[in-house]
């Protein structure tokens, strides 16, 4: 059986909790072959970015080349992107090469706060990138930028889901985990409008959850279940990776991704270490 494969696009986190190396764990851990093109390095960590140098326009259109002409992506995810530039040779290969279950996940402001997306890549992004999209994952600030409604209530997320949907002709998944509700998130998707009911778990440590349930959506979308399922199970997952309680760093930590990996690979070692006197006098023995 062929093993089916996903592509992220985005920025490097790292202290490895968010980025392209939260996708490549996520994606690992939901059964596909994960493969990347670096839209940006940055420095961070739990408590804030330090510093972002984005790859080259050039650069990054050499990457996604590389990728689709070796080893096609069964599904895209494309996360921290700064710059209309780069938004425009994402959109252009993706294009080009007819990319098929391309989830975005409009990364605008990092957990921590600090801004990601230039005002000019917010515009390109609605007009270039959502059209060809499968899906789009916007929080609740990230909704009311793309749809300009404000969303305080219930109400007010199946309006904006609406809005985004219909001006770009994609499916939307809007999260609620920003106070307006328990984590349950609205799916807008062919006209229908579908809750998924989450538990809020009481973790502080929620670095990289937008980037983990857009690339657990597209390695399911990957895998060939349907949008609705690859939401539910994603949700699943994520769910997991936040009761496992990982305490990682001084600021908002990251998730545990490998919470469900069973392999003699990763258990920790049994062995007890034996002082060199002992190991000196057994060897004399």
């Amino acid at each position: 059986m062929k093993m089916k494969t996903a592509l992220t696009i985005a920025g490097s986190d790292c202290s490895g909790g968010a980025g392209i190396q939260a996708d490549l764990k996520t994606m690992t851990m939901n059964g596909v072959y994960a493969m990347s093109a670096v839209t940006a390095l940055t420095a961070q960590n739990t408590t804030g970015v330090r510093a972002i140098q984005e790859s080259t326009p050039d650069f990054l259109k050499q990457q996604l080349d590389a990728v689709f002409e070796d080893i096609f992506p069964d599904a895209v995810k494309i996360g921290m992107v700064s710059s209309g530039e780069l938004i425009e040779v994402i959109a252009d290969r993706l294009r080009y090469y007819n990319a098929r279950n391309v989830v975005i996940d409009p990364v605008m402001v990092a957990t921590s706060g600090s801004a990601l997306m230039k005002n000019d890549a917010v515009k390109t992004l609605t007009k270039e990138l959502l059209p060809i999209a499968a899906l789009v994952t916007p929080n609740i600030p990230e909704a009311q930028v793309l749809s300009g409604c404000t969303i305080k209530t219930k109400e007010d997320m199946q309006t904006a889901a609406k809005q985004i949907g219909d001006s770009y002709h994609c499916a939307v998944l809007l999260k609620g985990g920003h106070s307006v509700n328990d984590a349950n998130d609205l799916l807008y998707a062919d006209g229908q409008l579908t809750w998924f009911e989450g538990k809020r778990i009481d973790n502080t440590n929620t670095h990289g959850t937008g980037c983990t349930l857009s690339s657990a959506i597209a390695s399911n979308l990957a895998k060939g279940y349907s949008l609705a399922e690859a939401v539910r199970r994603a949700k699943e997952y994520i769910s997991g990776a936040l009761a496992a309680m990982l305490d990682l760093g001084q600021g908002s930590g990251p998730m545990m991704h490998n919470f469900d990996l069973a392999s003699s690979f990763v258990r920790p070692s049994m062995r007890t270490a034996v002082p060199c006197a002992a190991s000196s006098a057994l060897s004399e023995a």
